[in-house]
């Protein structure tokens, strides 16, 4: 019996097994044609919506079962009182005693001009879903309209946004809008953006710079934390072009015709004999403030009156401490002259302290504020690594300070030579403070990673050098530098809060400052941002040959040796 039941089980495993083998094997001989009839007559299996995806398109997209109107900018949104409620807008008007309360038709005022029918269909359609898309070039649409009606939750993914799109050509609105809105956070990264891009970006497009308000400009031009590059005169000019920009909406120094005619009148005042010392897309805004037939500076005319408080936080004191950089500023008469004068007195006095080895002239232990608020800002960057060596150009009350990048390390030396010591301090020992910071940047010249030290007092003997900083590994180029010092105690400058009316010549300069050091050979200060600062290299001694006005300077190790005394003059 096991036997005959062993042989039927065999025989059935045959007869199923044979007929999966001709399925296969008929399967196989059908032409692909035939298999993709099959595949198109045969049921799919369809996916479906989910219940979010659901709701968004029944109810909003289709406005299936509405109980409410919504009429904003003469369009009208057929929605629903419960999903309408999640925003505390429409939850006070239907809750309320509002008479809404009672009405299937709601017209909505607009009076905000950043807010649009896209805007209010994207917010309007967030409240059937659990999300949102939101492009950069909208964002400030959306944000507006979700401030209006108190929705948090789109408001911190508009910011999000905002701080990830961050550019020179959003930067501008974006800090107003979260100014106007209240997002702080934006307005924080954007204020950061700038005062690491300010002088870098703007200065070489004017048609963005004209649009920064005066009271963004004034808190930039204050913060210790803004990168000057490369020093206060850079940022003197890059406010010079920007004033002139606002007072003359119509002009745009990036058209053609205007920059031709611009050459033709620098060549023309060239061929006159009249200096002019600025590029020729300048030339306007130079004629513009130099051809005033007034005494008094343009910051006491009404026209300047409105950018007084920003000049006052520029750190006018490090205008004067270079002989072109002081001629410039006198002709353009946008300073008032009076402190100009007090400058230089101050810068006299404090050498003439410290060349008597007076004490309280070098810089003793501030606090913070007293450092940040007069100490010298100067920027470099650096966009490759290896071994560098730069120092900033302009008188340094007998300090020749260079910087030098060796590997991963910023260091800072007091440069003394003994046939120099003419033009240089004799003390032994020099008392400063510094404080360093490195920033690296993306593609957006966003800040990737920020190191900064602490604020330190040095003392330092004459060719002594010593570390300023060890770089982070994640630093990497390239990377802007940036360095507040302070080599004397600052002086009260409580005489920049008067912006005198009318300008008498005083009988402190009896010399007009147009003559001040005429005879000197001392190279000049490039007027361009990026080239203030002398770069020290490395190549074979040669002989310096005499640099064109407010070119870049650049010698060699050996040459600067040679020809320091001359800078000093």
């Amino acid at each position: 019996m096991g036997q005959i039941m062993g042989s039927m089980h065999t025989n059935v495993a045959e007869v199923f097994g044979n007929r999966r083998k001709r399925k296969r094997s008929t399967d196989s001989m059908l032409s692909k044609d035939d298999q993709s009839q099959m595949d198109t007559t045969q049921p799919k299996k369809k996916k479906l919506l989910t219940t979010t995806q659901y709701i968004y398109k029944a109810l909003f997209k289709e406005e299936k079962n509405s109980d409410v109107a919504v009429m904003a900018l003469d369009k009208v949104w057929h929605l629903h009182k419960v999903y309408l409620s999640q925003s505390p807008y429409f939850y006070t008007m239907f809750n309320g005693t509002w008479r809404e309360a009672q009405q299937n038709f709601i017209q909505i005022a607009i009076l905000d001009d950043r807010i649009t029918v896209a805007s209010l269909d994207a917010v309007f359609g967030s409240m059937y879903s659990d999300e949102i898309e939101i492009e950069s070039a909208d964002v400030i649409s959306v944000l507006a309209t979700a401030t209006l009606f108190h929705l948090d939750g789109i408001i911190d993914k508009c910011a999000e946004v905002m701080v990830d799109n961050i550019s020179p050509e959003t930067a501008i609105q974006y800090y107003e809008a979260a100014c106007q809105y209240g997002v702080v956070g934006v307005k924080k990264s954007t204020f950061q953006w700038f005062q690491i891009n300010l002088l870098s970006i703007y200065s070489k497009q004017p048609n963005l710079l004209r649009h920064i308000s005066i009271e963004l400009m004034s808190a930039l031009t204050a913060s210790p934390d803004l990168y000057v590059m490369q020093t206060e005169f850079s940022l003197y000019t890059l406010l010079r072009t920007w004033m002139f920009l606002r007072l003359h909406p119509d002009y745009d120094p990036e058209d053609p015709i205007q920059r031709a005619e611009a050459v033709k009148t620098q060549e023309r005042l060239v061929n006159a004999g009249v200096e002019t010392h600025t590029p020729s897309g300048d030339v306007v805004q130079w004629a513009y403030f130099t051809s005033r037939m007034e005494e008094r500076s343009f910051l006491a005319t009404p026209e300047g009156q409105p950018y007084v408080r920003v000049f006052q936080k520029l750190r006018t004191q490090y205008l004067t401490n270079h002989y072109m950089d002081l001629k410039i500023i006198y002709n353009d008469n946008i300073i008032p002259k009076e402190w100009l004068y007090r400058h230089i007195h101050n810068h006299w006095d404090a050498l003439l302290r410290i060349d008597h080895g007076q004490e309280d002239c070098s810089p003793q232990q501030l606090d913070n504020e007293q450092f940040f608020e007069s100490c010298m800002r100067c920027g470099r960057m650096l966009l490759e690594p290896g071994y560098q060596k730069w120092r900033w150009t302009g008188f340094n009350y007998g300090m020749d300070l260079i910087l030098i990048m060796d590997s991963r390390r910023l260091n800072i030396r007091r440069h003394h030579r003994h046939e120099h010591e003419r033009v240089l301090s004799l003390q032994t020992k020099r008392k400063f403070m510094v404080r360093t910071t490195v920033t690296s940047i993306n593609a957006q010249r966003q800040a990737v990673f920020t190191q900064t030290s602490e604020i330190c007092s040095l003392s330092l003997e004459k060719n002594e050098e010593v570390p300023l900083m060890v770089l982070d590994p994640k630093l990497v180029h390239p990377l802007l530098i940036s360095i507040n010092m302070l080599v004397v105690m600052p002086p009260n400058q409580s005489f920049k809060e008067i912006v005198p009316l009318s300008e008498e010549p005083t009988t402190s300069l009896s010399i007009p400052i147009s003559e001040i050091g005429a005879d000197c050979e001392r190279p000049l200060t490039p007027s361009s941002a990026d080239d203030s600062a002398v770069f020290i290299g490395d190549s074979e001694p040669s002989t310096p040959s005499s640099p064109a006005p407010r070119a870049r300077i650049t010698w060699s190790a050996s040459e600067t040796d040679d020809v320091y005394g001359q800078m000093t003059c």
